[in-house]
């Protein structure tokens, strides 16, 4: 089935908000950066080599608020943008796609992130970040939106916004304004080494939140960083070192080989869709996203092993389908295309 899925963009979005009216009490609020990707117009050469830059939205808490939106879902984003064009840019995107940007906020003194990133020929991920600081690292606590926070079922964010102050204070009192409401704290590190000071420095400020939240995925690659060499596939280290007494779930990605799911019950394993991959950006966070949003709508799947499988299966399409697109925000799917596509998967 390589290659042969599509993203379904074109889908009614009207029909999703009218849904979403109702749907404020499963609310995903996604807390952290937002920034605009360059992206060379051709795929396998450094960023030296590239010829011309693309601009697209990023940004892993922005691409799971508008995943959670695509797939029907009710979603918030709290963040600061450059009071510029680029920051208005992304505000007016995740308008555009239904997700809630009262909690976004625009700094006069400071630019719109920006982040060059190519895919090189040997399949490695560059990177080179303006940010020196950029707005969303000055998000104050003062700034925050309480009352949105206050709505939040789930509660995601990552670690980026823990390197510096003031966003680092701001992102804790939000993790407790969310904690005290009821809400699920959701944490995908999105481990980006040349934004922190020193790989020492990562492993801890990454550690430092982790037995706040109640649920958390990690990549491969991940767990060797923050175990320090680690085996990633043994099940004891991954119990041993990361699972922690709080934790209700811990998702390990594979990537295109699908996901491990552990908590105190039970674990697995749930296998990927085999896709013709296009652009890999992304994937993580509508792998997050697609959990996210069957989660919002029923947090029993946290004791159900069967529907959690289904939920990851239902994760592992939405990843699946976005790496078959260009673009992180234009290739997330709509609900009905991960349907299609975990139909056509399970009838083959």
């Amino acid at each position: 089935m390589a290659g042969n899925l599509t993203t379904g963009g074109g889908e009614d979005l009207l029909g999703d908000m009218n849904r979403k009216s109702a749907n404020m009490d499963s609310l995903v609020v996604c807390f952290g950066e937002f920034l605009i990707d360059l992206v060379p117009t051709v795929g396998g050469v450094s960023l030296a080599e590239a010829p011309i830059f693309k601009k697209a939205p990023g940004g892993a808490p922005a691409n799971v608020a508008v995943c959670v939106s695509r797939l029907g879902g009710s979603s918030a984003f709290i963040g600061k943008v450059g009071d510029d064009e680029f920051g208005h840019m992304l505000a007016n995107i995740l308008k555009e796609n239904y997700v809630d940007n009262t909690g976004m906020r625009f700094d006069q003194s400071a630019r719109t992130a920006l982040a060059f990133v190519t895919l090189r020929a040997d399949g490695e991920r560059e990177f080179l970040f303006f940010r020196h600081p950029s707005a969303d690292m000055r998000l104050h606590e003062s700034e925050l939106d309480i009352n949105l926070i206050n709505k939040a079922k789930i509660f995601h964010y990552g670690s980026i916004s823990l390197i510096e102050e003031p966003c680092r204070s701001a992102q804790l009192a939000a993790m407790t304004i969310a904690k005290k409401s009821g809400s699920i704290l959701s944490y995908d590190p999105n481990l980006r080494l040349p934004l922190w000071p020193s790989a020492e420095a990562a492993r801890e400020g990454i550690m430092s939140i982790w037995e706040q939240a109640d649920l958390i995925k990690v990549s491969e690659d991940e767990i060797t960083f923050l175990t320090e060499g680690c085996d990633p596939y043994d099940d004891n280290v991954v119990m041993n070192k990361l699972f922690h007494p709080n934790l209700k779930l811990l998702i390990v990605t594979e990537g295109s080989a699908g996901c491990r799911y552990y908590t105190k019950a039970f674990k697995g394993r749930v296998p990927g869709i085999k896709v013709k991959a296009v652009d890999t950006t992304g994937a993580g966070d509508a792998f997050v996203g697609g959990l996210l949003s069957s989660l919002a709508s029923d947090l029993n799947l946290f004791q159900d092993e069967k529907g959690l499988r289904e939920a990851l299966a239902f994760a592992n399409a939405c990843g699946a389908l976005t790496v078959t697109g260009r673009g992180a925000i234009p290739a997330l799917p709509t609900k009905q295309a991960v349907v299609d596509a975990l139909t056509k998967y399970n009838a083959s």
